[in-house]
């Protein structure tokens, strides 16, 4: 089932600021009369303007020198002052972030008296040497760099423009990426760039025939594929930001047949600039041990401004199901934005402020991570309360006059959104995914406020669907489908839905009608003839990934499944191309590393098995079917440590699993401990009783050792099940009498 995931883009994230302490100062008493450039003004402007303030940065002139700063002394007496700069809006007292911008009380101060001193120097000796910058990768060369396939022409003036590039991910591996690093080919006019992961291409295929050039817009729309997989990251860049390093334990994934998508906010600087840009991505040797989901809180059905109103409030809500940690925040509107806040109630009644903004500036917005995690227990109140002013007053309201305002997508437009990234914790081992919980209940809510809000339904039903909840599933999609009867993803999300409850017959119906009202996409005729394959129909599953080849030829699941139904038609041989042209396009196909292996064995071929299955198994590791026949495939290669190994691992998965038990008592019969293969053998008879099989293995293994009688007992009991069964007639005739 698929969750479509609405992406957000920043709409121009602020001005610049390099976070972190990066040359120490001495600390200044207000009795010390004499404030210097060296000694105390240098690592004030090195530590929290020249990110931006350095040759060839985002900001308008340098700050290295003292020569530079001494002209710029009154400006930056003004501006430090006003607190316009650093740029930082967060209110102190309202949220503990880390690489606060804001400067110190005492910070201040000091340039204050150096500017009304008369900006001295000091001694240069005692100036901290000033950082370096330039225009090549910061951490290094990364391991994969994509870059922009057609660069972009900005006209010379007129109103800002968003510019989406795609820049597919070549590679045939997945791979975690720990950080990332954007290197725009003129950073002076992009204001700034967020990337966003499009596991379909499905950006690249609504725009078949101008993608390469980059399209406009601000927010796009993208399928998040048939696997939950969540936004979870804040991937921007932003000049006092050049390298985003990811938390340890969460980097994100990139699959084969992804897209990353760079949404660039450009700023005309005047004269025409060719824009054209590289992403550099480090690779972490580690996946992701934990993960993190972005939640959001709207109220943009409530914006309905009028001309003049200076106290225009909206505000949105969401109770948390289970415990988190909240790790960063977003705040997002527009320029009639004034005061945005956001805060948590928890159970006890304690109010907990995530962040508070009190005189909003939308090109000075940014993301605000958390100094350390703030943890929300389950049952917390996320609240987010947004004030607009739409009057003359407001000198950011794009309009002379002002005017009625909605919310849009138009930077004149407005919005009210409040992102959170946050992390489940205290998570059940066995429970569900805590992120589909979160889903559900944030899907419901935006339900509640907008009954017929698409995606939010559309979500709840894939969301459902993921918790094993098919029926609720299915009932959400022809809600769905009532409204939009020709949506074909919506009816192949039924189709599977159905299928999954039990319904082929319904399933079957659905997926038919999703063909008919999109022949040309892969999903519903994959999800047709796997359920063909299902009912044992291989060859109207042949014919039906057949069709689907001829437009969708590069598709490994297609390839691979094609080989499944030669598979079941006994054509061995083709199946074995086709698993194998599978692997040639997908190196990871599960689908075509475990029927490959499974052929391998039934051939003779255990080596060749056992590397098979072993890929299979790092890829889906609690695949009970897969261990199986890799403990097969061992004991075939004489490997039984291995092979128990193996079988043991997957009874810890599935203790109640009769067949498994069965298997080891086998494997252990093999390698001569016979008293272990006796009781396993009775584990499986426990679970599954009256399996003639069974006992008579039992008796053969009680027969090996010396108990007649309790082996005689056990074939008589296999012919009471199957009075046919001839090896247990024939096992009981060898018995000596009685």
């Amino acid at each position: 089932m698929k969750i479509l995931h609405w992406i957000w883009i920043l709409i121009g994230l602020g001005a610049c600021a390099l976070p972190g302490l990066l040359h120490p100062r001495p600390r200044v008493h207000a009795a010390e009369s004499r404030v210097t450039w060296s000694r105390q003004i240098a690592p004030i402007v090195y530590r929290h303007c020249a990110a931006c303030h350095h040759p060839g940065g985002a900001g308008p002139f340098s700050l290295l020198r003292y020569q530079d700063a001494r002209r710029r002394a009154p400006q930056m007496l003004d501006v430090t002052q006003s607190r316009f700069m650093p740029p930082w809006l967060p209110a102190p007292g309202y949220g503990d972030f880390a690489d606060s911008r804001r400067l110190s009380d005492e910070d201040v101060d000091l340039i204050k008296r150096w500017v009304e001193s008369g900006a001295p120097e000091g001694n240069p000796a005692e100036a901290p040497a000033p950082p370096h910058y330039d225009a090549t990768w910061q951490m290094g060369k990364p391991d994969l760099i994509l870059s922009v396939e057609r660069p972009f022409t900005l006209r010379a003036s007129g109103t800002d423009v968003f510019r989406n590039f795609v820049l597919p991910y070549p590679l045939a591996q997945t791979h975690f990426i720990r950080a990332m690093e954007v290197l725009p080919s003129t950073p002076q006019i992009v204001h700034h760039a967020n990337v966003l992961i499009d596991r379909t291409a499905s950006f690249r295929h609504q725009h078949r025939t101008n993608w390469r050039d980059g399209v406009p817009g601000m927010e796009l729309e993208v399928d998040s594929g048939n696997t939950f997989a969540p936004d979870s990251h804040f991937l921007f860049w932003k000049p006092d930001t050049p390298v985003l390093v990811e938390a340890p334990g969460m980097p994100w994934r990139l699959d084969p047949g992804n897209d990353l998508i760079l949404n660039m906010h450009l700023k005309p600087s005047g004269k025409p600039e060719i824009i054209s840009a590289k992403i550099g991505l480090y690779f972490a040797e580690e996946p992701a041990t934990k993960h993190p989901m972005l939640l959001q809180l709207d109220a943009d059905s409530e914006l309905d401004i009028p001309p003049g109103d200076r106290n225009f409030v909206v505000q949105d809500e969401l109770k948390l199901p289970v415990d988190v940690e909240v790790l960063g925040v977003y705040p997002h509107a527009h320029y009639l934005g004034r005061v945005l806040e956001g805060w948590a109630m928890l159970p006890n009644g304690e109010k907990k402020w995530l962040i508070r903004i009190p005189n909003w500036d939308i090109d000075r917005q940014s993301v605000y991570r958390y100094r350390a995690p703030v943890l929300l227990p389950r049952g917390t109140v996320l609240h987010m309360r947004y004030v607009y002013d739409n009057s003359d007053d407001n000198i950011h309201n794009p309009h002379d006059p002002p005017v009625r305002v909605r919310a849009g997508n138009q930077s004149t437009d407005e919005m009210a959104h409040l992102w959170l990234q946050v992390l489940p914790v205290h998570v059940p081992r066995d429970g569900p995914d805590p992120r589909l919980l979160l889903e559900q209940a944030w899907m419901q809510h935006r339900l509640e406020r907008r009954p017929g809000d698409y995606i939010a339904l559309y979500n709840l039903a894939s969301a459902s669907a993921a918790l094993g909840r098919y029926a609720e599933a299915a009932t959400l999609y022809r809600r769905l489908l009532s409204a939009h009867p020709n949506d074909a993803r919506a009816m192949n999300s039924l189709g599977a839905a159905l299928e999954r409850a039990g319904d082929n017959q319904g399933a079957e119906q659905a997926f038919t009608q999703a063909i008919a009202l999109s022949p040309d996409t892969c999903d519903a005729g994959y999800n047709l003839a796997a359920l063909e394959v299902k009912s044992s129909r291989f060859a109207d599953a042949e014919h039906q990934f057949r069709d689907l080849l001829l437009h969708c030829a590069a598709d490994a699941g297609i390839r691979s499944g094609l080989g499944v139904a030669l598979q079941g038609e006994g054509n061995a041989a083709a199946a074995r191309e086709e698993f194998q042209r599978a692997l040639d396009l997908d190196p990871e196909n599960f689908t075509a590393l475990y029927h490959l292996g499974e052929l391998a064995i039934e051939s003779g071929q255990p080596e060749q098995a056992v590397d098979l299955l072993q890929a299979a198994a790092k890829d889906r590791p609690d695949d009970l079917d897969t261990r199986e026949h890799l403990a097969m495939a061992f004991a075939q290669s004489g490997r039984a440590a291995d092979a128990l190994s193996q079988l043991r691992d997957a009874i810890r998965l599935s203790p109640a699993d009769a067949s498994l038990h069965a298997l080891l008592s086998q494997v252990l019969a093999g390698s001569g401990e016979l008293q272990q293969a006796i009781e396993e053998q009775n584990q499986a008879l426990h679970l599954q009783p009256n399996d003639p099989d069974g006992w008579n293995n039992l008796g053969v293994l009680e027969a090996r050792t010396g108990k007649t009688a309790a082996a005689r007992s056990d074939f008589e009991h296999a012919l009471r099940l199957a009075p046919d069964h001839a090896q247990a007639r024939a096992n009981l005739a060898h018995l000596p009498p009685a």
